[in-house]
């Protein structure tokens, strides 16, 4: 772990910074808000604390404005209160009281270190994917994880940076579908001062922060075409090129890179790069849905549940019998992310001595409908209502049924953008290029917090 302390306090930061070696944790001390913005640009971090009489918040919009993402744990020798509630109101994590108390340093770095969420696992169906991680862990071949939406992929990668023998060395993921195309090459390569409007200094990219370790590619398939060509050369030759930058850097990385798509139909759609695929392609783990692996809903559920009663100061609560049945007979479409979030609402509404069914709500505060008596007249009439449905299509093209499916989910959503790529399947920026093609045509799209309005 990297860790940057910055301020002053001299003698009680020397002491946090001699706690946070004995835990294995890299320092490096600041003296200010430029220094230490030199050292992320440079080396990027894991932690940052700072002295709770430096700028926090000065700190929090300088990361922000440059795209970094290191948390900030504020730390003093005040024992006023209102220093630790200012602190954390201007967007640190955490407030730490000096002189350091070890343990509490320990507790901090440990969360910072800690996986996302743990690897759990119980159905032969996930045993068989976890195995096949294991035997290749240690090798230096690229992977490709794929799977739904919530199905874990990036715990599964760090699994393998755990397993592998690049460990002890930075394990960093990028979200390749969240961060805009003409700034992901930035994100990804890392710039010269002055390549582009806002490049004020030097910043080292994902590849270069993850030098010696592992890079994990998130949702790569939402990656622009032109990219993917400059990715693969990086990876065939292990050289990088800054934007705006004249000489070559070398890195030493393994690629770990994910999808919820299929990348053989997007090679065939020509949105990515066949080459690109069979370089990443080279053992390819397959996520199982979680109702293709029941036997992980109740372990999961548990773990969760034991998981956000320590983190909210809760006591701890068996499931009851009435809703580890209900869990059991969910249909879980968003997979495990779901699943945690529903056991964090229920940790958070259980009263009793248990967790019961009546605490297991939707996000709207309903109950979770457990599979009907009657399901299977139920399915013949939902397969009845589909043919209908499909009969009504013909005569139509695909694009005009594409078109009208994503209004009208848009209509249902209320503009709500996200909630709509989420039903739909795809992702938000697919999404926007497909709503900003209609509006250049003309069509009527739904705003944000209303439906279309219709022609009278």
């Amino acid at each position: 772990m990297r860790l940057i302390i910055a301020g002053g306090l001299k003698g009680q930061i020397i002491a946090a910074a001699r706690i946070a070696m004995a835990h294995g944790a890299a320092v490096t001390h600041t003296e200010g808000l430029e220094q230490t913005l030199a050292v992320l640009r440079a080396k990027g971090a894991d932690l940052l604390m700072i002295d709770v009489a430096q700028p926090i918040a000065a700190y929090v919009a300088a990361l922000e404005a440059e795209r970094i993402r290191t948390p900030i744990v504020a730390c003093g020798t005040s024992t006023d209160t209102r220093a630790a509630v200012a602190a954390i109101q201007a967007g640190a994590r955490e407030y730490v009281p000096l002189p350091p108390d070890p343990e509490l340093i320990a507790a901090v770095l440990e969360a910072v270190a800690a996986d996302q969420s743990s690897l759990i696992w119980r159905d032969p169906a996930m045993e068989r994917v976890v195995q096949l991680a294991q035997q290749i862990a240690r090798s230096e071949a690229p992977v490709l994880v794929t799977g739904e939406s919530g199905t874990g992929k990036e715990v599964i990668a760090r699994h393998l940076h755990q397993k592998s023998g690049r460990k002890d060395k930075p394990f960093v993921a990028v979200n390749c579908a969240a961060i805009p195309d003409n700034l992901l090459e930035s994100e990804l390569f890392g710039h010269e001062k002055g390549a582009f409007t806002g490049a004020i200094a030097r910043r080292i990219g994902k590849f270069e922060e993850a030098h010696g370790g592992t890079l994990l590619l998130d949702e790569i398939s939402e990656m622009d075409v032109r990219l993917q060509a400059k990715l693969l050369r990086a990876l065939q030759e292990r050289m990088i090129d800054r934007v705006g930058g004249t000489q070559p850097v070398k890195v030493d990385i393994r690629i770990v890179a994910t999808s919820n798509r299929n990348l053989a139909e997007a090679v065939r759609d020509g949105t990515f790069r066949e080459d690109l695929l069979y370089r990443l392609n080279v053992v390819h783990l397959r996520l199982p849905a979680l109702r293709e692996r029941p036997g992980d809903i109740l372990a999961l559920a548990e773990h969760f549940a034991r998981k956000y009663a320590e983190l909210n100061g809760l006591p701890q609560r068996p499931i009851a019998a009435d809703a580890r049945k209900l869990l059991l007979g969910n249909a879980w479409r968003g997979n495990v992310r779901e699943l945690e979030n529903t056991m964090h609402r229920a940790v958070l509404l259980a009263s009793g001595p248990e967790i019961a069914a009546s605490a297991v709500l939707t996000p709207e505060g309903e109950a979770l409908a457990p599979a009907a008596a009657g399901s299977r007249d139920a399915a013949g009439r939902a397969a009845q209502t589909a043919e209908a449905m499909t009969r009504s299509l013909v005569g139509h093209t695909v694009a005009d049924v594409e078109r009208e499916l994503i209004l009208d989910t848009l209509d249902h959503c209320l503009g709500n953008r996200t909630h709509a790529a989420k039903i739909l399947g795809i992702s938000i920026r697919t999404l926007r290029n497909k709503l900003s093609e209609y509006t250049a045509a003309g069509i009527a799209v739904a705003e944000p917090g209303q439906a279309r309005i219709s022609a009278a």
